[in-house]
């Protein structure tokens, strides 16, 4: 298996229907873009709709991150990148960028990923096929540098005094 790195997707399009009042995308749009580019990972690491439908084993989100960084309008076409932070024998961290074709960061994602079970639902270890793919993939990311805005958390900053 063949390990970009990062994995970047195919060049993606802002849809009409995901234009707000504001004129913009809508935040929840800027998701479906990182959720489109997961896909594609997923295909690489072996787990796609395939996955789910013969082995009835699957992924869900536990916790997600976005920071808006620049707005998107109508016809905007972006790439999203895909890189594997950590993994456990049931989980992995990923960080996302979504960019413009004109090169911009327009967004970030982090995101902890659980692998599930679906005769549950419950998290359950990586089958070890998955878990080399996984394995080979934070091999292929580890040398990149950790991102800027890994490990951000929301709050509101004080000036002291």
């Amino acid at each position: 298996m063949a390990n970009p790195a990062p994995f970047v997707s195919r060049v993606l399009e802002v849809e009409k229907d995901w234009i707000d009042y504001n004129g913009h995308m809508n935040m929840a749009y800027y998701n479906v873009l990182f959720d489109r580019c997961a896909d594609e990972a997923f295909e690489l690491l072996g787990m796609g709709p395939k996955y789910a439908g013969e082995r009835r084993l699957t992924t869900y989100t536990a916790e997600i991150h976005v920071c808006y960084v620049r707005e998107l309008h109508l016809s905007d076409k972006v790439t999203s990148t895909f890189q594997m932070l950590d993994h456990d024998e049931k989980r992995f961290h990923v960080f996302q960028e979504l960019h413009h074709a004109d090169g911009w960061l327009a967004a970030t994602s982090e995101v902890l990923t659980l692998h599930i079970d679906m005769s549950g639902p419950k998290v359950c270890p990586f089958p070890p096929d998955v878990l080399a793919n996984i394995e080979a993939m934070r091999a292929a990311h580890a040398n990149l540098p950790v991102p800027e805005r890994a490990g951000r958390s929301i709050g509101i900053r004080r000036k002291a005094g």
